[in-house]
């Protein structure tokens, strides 16, 4: 039997909520996955009108799990991306990024009005991999070795894989009950 779910929402991220998520990116855990940005890139994603940083927020005592970003949001095409999902590593295999997808894609699909909402991830983050197709995504294409591997030790090139969900897609599972709508 699977875990709970855990209880999350999201919240605007303000500016003092910057150290936390510099460090979550910094966590050695979460940096082959990701491209760190640096503080001042963060503040741009605060202030940008076309973006969205959210604080991902867990339990009744609202403890923060991580971060999220959109981009897009203003994209006259309606394709809005997951430019980032970041989670404390102590979150892995307790339910916490398949939440934080639903409630991500909910708010894409229904809120922002996205008709695609697309991400893209390292091929070597296989967890993420397997919870995106999990949870509808379809794998678009491969951006081959396009970004530098980054850690202690990494030599090399990673691909990207770009994954999207359209909203036909999303409207289909939420007939089939896969989705809270």
């Amino acid at each position: 039997m699977s875990a709970p779910t855990p209880r999350i929402h999201l919240r605007p991220t303000m500016l003092s909520d910057l150290d936390f998520v510099v460090s979550v990116e910094q966590d050695a855990a979460n940096v082959p996955f990701i491209t760190p940005w640096e503080r001042t890139q963060h503040e741009g994603a605060l202030r940008f009108p076309d973006s969205r940083h959210f604080i991902v927020e867990m339990g009744p005592e609202a403890k923060r799990g991580g971060y999220v970003i959109f981009q897009g949001c203003r994209n006259p095409h309606r394709s809005v991306e997951l430019k980032r999902i970041v989670l404390l590593p102590k979150g892995q295999g307790q339910g916490l990024g398949r939440a934080a997808m639903r409630l991500l894609k909910k708010m894409a699909f229904t809120q922002l009005h996205a008709h695609r909402f697309w991400l893209d991830v390292k091929a070597l983050n296989q967890r993420a991999l397997r919870l995106y197709a999990s949870e509808g995504f379809v794998e678009e294409g491969r951006l081959r070795e396009s970004v530098k591997l980054s850690g202690q030790g990494a030599d090399g090139y990673d691909s990207l894989i770009v994954m999207s969900m359209l909203d036909r897609e999303y409207q289909a599972r939420v007939a089939l009950g896969q989705e809270v709508g």
